[in-house]
Order: C-alpha cells, then structure tokens, then sequence
C-alpha cells in the first residue's frame, strides 16, 4: 500500500503540473518514479525501462481528458490530425520498440538530453517563427513519425515538438495547442503498445508487468492525476504561468541530471 501511495503522490503531481503548464509528464514522472522503484527494490536493469513505458500508458488516460476538453473549445484541427496521425502510430511503436532494446545508461542519457533540451526552451521561452505552410501526405507523415518515435523514447505527449512544428507552419497557437493534445492521445497509444511488445519476452521483470508497463505504479498515476489535473488547469489561470515555467525548468536540469548520475 506505501508504494501505491508513493506512485499517487507522482500521480498527483504529474496531473497538477500537466493541467497549470502544459507539460508532459515524462520530465517530471519519469525521474521521480525511478526513485520510488529503486527503493521498492525493482531491478536496476529494468527500472528505467519500467518508468518510461509506465508514464507513457499513463498519457493515454491523462490525454484522452485533455483532448476532449480542447475538442469542446473547438480547438482541434481535426484535418492536420487525420493527416499527421498515421506517422504517429508507426512512429510511437518504433520509438517503443528501439527503447526496448537500449541498454540502460545509454537510455538515460537520451531521456536526459532531450529533457535538457525541453527544459531549456521553457527558460527561454523559445518558439518558432512560422515560415512554411504545412507539408504534403509524405512530410506530414515523417513529420509525425519523428515526433511520436521521440516521443515514445522519452515518455512525452508530443506537445514540446509537435506545437512548433505546427507553428513553424502558420498553424495560429490555439489550434496547435489544442491540436497537440489530440495527437497526444495516438502517441500515448501506440508508445504504449510498443513498450508491451518490446518488454513482453524480458527476462526478470517484477510481477504485475505488462511488457515494460507496471500495473500499480500505472493504477495509482492515472487514479491521482485524474483528480489534481483540473486544479493545475484552474490555478493557470491565476498564476505567473511564465514564471512557474522557468521555475520548474531548473527542477528538470535537477531530476534528469541526478536520474543520469545513478543509471550511468
């Protein structure tokens, strides 16, 4: 019971920060539930496996909520959805998949690289310049084969690449908003899918695993952050949002940089 509790209380934070900042949980999760496995005495090898594809099956409940919220706006191009969404799916189980066959400090220096990379856009507040239109069938489709394949190796919703990509293309920012929610949701399902298969044969798994996915840390993320998400969302609305950006920018450079040092 004293582990799911710690998995909710990720949870919770997970959903809290995702509702006020528009991250994804992995930069945040990802660390923090590797803490937890590690001193619930999971084996090293798999931990950081385990945590990734758990985050990422977390996304697709966390998503599905977020979708519907931005579809009812009226927020969601559906036509730049149809379009990016068969990249999506192949390009989440390919990232899953590659994932798998990762040793572990190589993995977590990916995961690192590319949370140093999102962290340091939030400081800055970097954003692209629209200079294009969107691309034709093939552009969209490498495109979201690109974005969920990265996505699905770092455990992220695909908003921190896929909004500038659709910015870069003269998208206005509230459709790519609301747009990269929906495509979070594809992303989420097929990363998932990808950390199933790729984990399923795996020698030494702890019990209650689907493939690489940890069904109690999986039970109590998704039960918590189901219930802070809509705080997070409300408090936006009040607070310095750029500020708390920044704030929790440093956080990441923190979380992954000691998760690096202990899986190095």
């Amino acid at each position: 019971m004293e582990w799911w509790l710690s998995y909710a209380g990720m949870g919770a934070l997970m959903g809290f920060f995702a509702g006020m900042l528009g991250i994804g949980g992995g930069a945040l999760v990802v660390p923090l539930v590797t803490i937890v496995m590690r001193a619930q005495g999971l084996p090293h090898e798999h931990i950081l496996h385990l945590a990734v594809a758990t985050a990422m099956a977390a996304m697709i409940f966390t998503s599905s909520s977020s979708l519907r919220a931005h579809a009812a706006r009226g927020a969601v191009r559906w036509d730049i959805w149809l379009r990016i969404t068969p990249g999506i799916l192949v390009g989440g189980v390919i990232g899953a998949l590659i994932a798998g066959t990762l040793p572990t400090r190589w993995f977590a220096l990916i995961f690192t690289g590319f949370v140093y990379y999102a962290a340091t856009a939030m400081l800055l507040d970097i954003k692209p310049k629209a200079s294009r239109q969107l691309p034709g069938t093939a552009g969209m489709f490498a495109a979201g084969t690109g974005i969920s394949a990265l996505s699905a190796l770092v455990a992220i919703g695909g908003a921190m690449m896929s909004i500038p990509f659709m910015l870069f293309c003269n998208v206005p920012m509230l459709h790519a908003i609301g747009t990269a929610a929906a495509i979070g949701f594809p992303i989420a399902v097929s990363g998932t899918v990808g950390y199933v298969l790729s984990g399923w044969n795996a020698a030494g798994l702890p019990p209650y695993t689907l493939g690489y996915v940890y069904l109690p840390a999986l039970a109590g993320i998704v039960v918590a952050s189901v219930l802070t998400a809509p705080l997070g969302a409300a408090i936006a609305h009040r607070a310095p949002v750029k500020r708390l950006r920044q704030a929790f920018a440093v956080l990441f450079y923190v979380l992954a940089t000691w998760m690096l040092s202990k899986f190095w």
